[in-house]
């Protein structure tokens, strides 16, 4: 109770701090864009377009402010308040939003990535194994770790909710540090680059991955935006433009890629390489498995009522 307290606390100061950045926002003559990112290599393209300011380029008549949010909840908050424009997050999360009236919609795929369920239990191997008394860290409920354990639930046990009691709101760096400390939580939803991290510790072993609990492939994160910027014609396609720049320049400059990203993660260059282009991670603008997000969704009551693709994809 005192970490969800903690976590609580923490994104309500964040985003406290977006509203007053929204305040000034709004007395500026320059107009701003702010866009926010979360934690892990799925983002990397971002952390590209930042370095190389190809958002920049295209606009250089508006501010752009980049923030780095913990979680999605954080993200949707931001966006009601008026402090956010951009968002980049996980399609369940986003569905979740727009099901509840936010006129948002999504501009771009960004990655696709290995997600897994990791224990540091030898004696947890399947679902099956997996006791009432464990506590499984994930980003939030609604989240898509949340969904894909879900999916994969009501595949084993015929219930989507199966594992609902059991979970952790964690960051990726605290679920992964929860893990490995011994303590209540025993398993670990995640994505690269601490799931790679995990797997590479000798008592830590992955029980199913996303693509499992899914049925096939599907898009990690993807970006979205508001109507507001979708109505300013320039900046909407800018914003397309700068991640389609950034993905392009990571699949023909690997090593400059690699160079910009070991400013923002703690990680030598090699293992950076490896992370970002040998194991698994696709990053590319288009969007894959939405329908399928929406039906399950909307199944199993976490949508009212369906969704249809085309009016999302914008």
């Amino acid at each position: 109770m005192k970490k969800r307290w903690i976590v609580l606390v923490t994104g309500l100061m964040t985003v406290l701090a977006l509203l007053i950045g929204c305040a000034s926002k709004d007395q500026a003559t320059e107009k701003k864009i702010v866009i926010a990112e979360q934690f892990g290599l799925a983002y990397a393209p971002l952390q590209v377009m930042q370095a190389k300011g190809f958002l920049e380029a295209s606009l250089p008549d508006y501010e752009i402010e980049w923030v780095k949010l913990g979680n999605t909840a954080a993200i949707r908050e931001a966006i009601l308040a008026d402090a956010l424009d951009v968002g980049f997050l996980g399609i369940p999360p986003f569905l979740i939003g727009y099901g509840n009236g936010m006129d948002w919609g999504i501009f771009t795929g960004l990655s696709s990535a290995p997600l897994g369920l990791v224990t540091s239990d030898p004696s947890i191997t399947t679902l099956d194994d997996i006791r009432v008394t464990d506590r499984i860290a994930l980003p939030q409920p609604g989240s898509i770790q949340h969904i894909l354990l879900s999916m994969a639930a009501e595949q084993t046990f015929g219930q989507a909710d199966y594992f609902d009691q059991q979970l952790v709101t964690m960051k990726h760096p605290d679920g992964m540090n929860a893990l490995l400390s011994g303590g209540d939580v025993t398993l670990h939803f995640t994505s690269p680059p601490y799931l790679f991290e995990e797997l590479a510790q000798p008592n830590l072993s992955q029980v199913i991955d996303g693509t499992s609990c899914f049925g096939g492939e599907f898009t990690f994160i993807v970006g979205m935006t508001t109507q507001t910027i979708k109505q300013d014609g320039m900046a909407f396609e800018a914003l397309k433009g700068a991640v389609a720049d950034a993905i392009a320049f990571m699949d023909d400059h690997p090593e400059e890629t690699v160079a910009i990203l070991s400013d923002y993660y703690d990680y030598d260059e090699a293992t950076l390489e490896a992370y970002v282009y040998e194991r698994g991670i696709n990053y590319s603008t288009e969007v894959l498995g939405l329908e399928r997000f929406i039906e399950f969704m909307t199944t199993n009551g976490l949508l009212e009522k369906p969704i249809e693709a085309e009016a999302i994809l914008w």
